[in-house]
């Protein structure tokens, strides 16, 4: 069923583009439902659905930022015409950083490029809800990416803004906001047991957050996907990456799909 709807909306977005904000939601969900019962991504329906995730969450800004009446997007295999849609309600601050983490973990660099070359102030629009944290870190990981000047600055400004003393829900930004900040803080100082610790912890944290019983059966729980991303982000530099885990699956990490098909 989850499967049919993803299908329906993005067969649809030819015809309106701003469906994407549910598309995003409904895609991701799927990508993350296919690792209950493959939680290692070893199998191809599991892949596929990791690419489309990456591919709609893409096209959320692809649409919103382009200055022309429409723009290209690969989506499901097929190469679709999407109308520009400016500035949408889904078109936030936390939609990019899914977006991004999504790009990272499928190693598409150009799509991550693209991401960060969005506008904060078209993130601002949307963002009246998202704490400044979540701005410093985006600028954060455009820095890193684009190789920009004082990176450690704007780390040190994102993980300031977590400090569970001035949060709203210090038990969200605790266990699954601030543990990528520190693992890529250990990623950059190149100090592998540092890293491989604050995996760890993110892991540990990440399940204690998803089991509490109001969550146990949500599908956000089934992978980690910030520290998967960052974690990737170490193994393609050369990082040993210890850990092991079901929320971190091993064909993801490894990137043993890359390369299966056009995307």
């Amino acid at each position: 069923m989850l499967q049919k709807n993803v299908q329906k909306l993005i067969d649809g977005l030819e015809t309106d583009a701003t469906d994407l904000g549910d598309a995003e939601r409904i895609a991701l969900t799927l990508a993350q439902s296919r690792c209950l019962l493959d939680p290692e991504a070893a199998i191809y329906p599991t892949w596929d659905a990791w690419v489309t995730a990456m591919q709609v969450s893409s096209a959320v800004f692809a649409v919103a930022t382009t200055t022309e009446d429409h723009v290209q997007c690969r989506i499901a295999h097929k190469d679709r015409i999407l109308q520009a849609t400016g500035p949408q309600w889904y078109v936030t601050p936390g939609s990019w950083i899914t977006a991004f983490y999504l790009a990272v973990v499928c190693r598409e660099r150009d799509r991550i490029t693209a991401l960060c070359q969005v506008p904060m102030s078209l993130l601002r629009e949307n963002g009246s809800r998202f704490a400044e944290y979540h701005f410093a870190w985006i600028d954060t990981l455009r820095t890193y990416w684009l190789g920009g000047q004082d990176l450690g600055p704007k780390l040190v400004a994102a993980v300031d803004g977590t400090d569970p003393e001035t949060v709203a829900d210090p038990e969200t930004v605790g266990k699954l906001l601030y543990p990528p900040m520190e693992m890529f803080h250990r990623f950059i100082r190149k100090d592998h047991a540092g890293f491989n610790q604050a995996l760890a912890n993110a892991l540990q944290w990440h399940k204690e957050y998803w089991s509490e019983e109001s969550r146990t059966f949500q599908a956000s729980g089934l992978v980690a996907l910030a520290p998967l991303a960052i974690a990737c982000f170490a193994h393609d530099a050369g990082v040993p990456v210890e850990v092991e885990s079901e929320y971190l699956p091993i064909a993801l990490l490894e990137r043993n799909w890359c390369g299966e098909f056009p995307t």
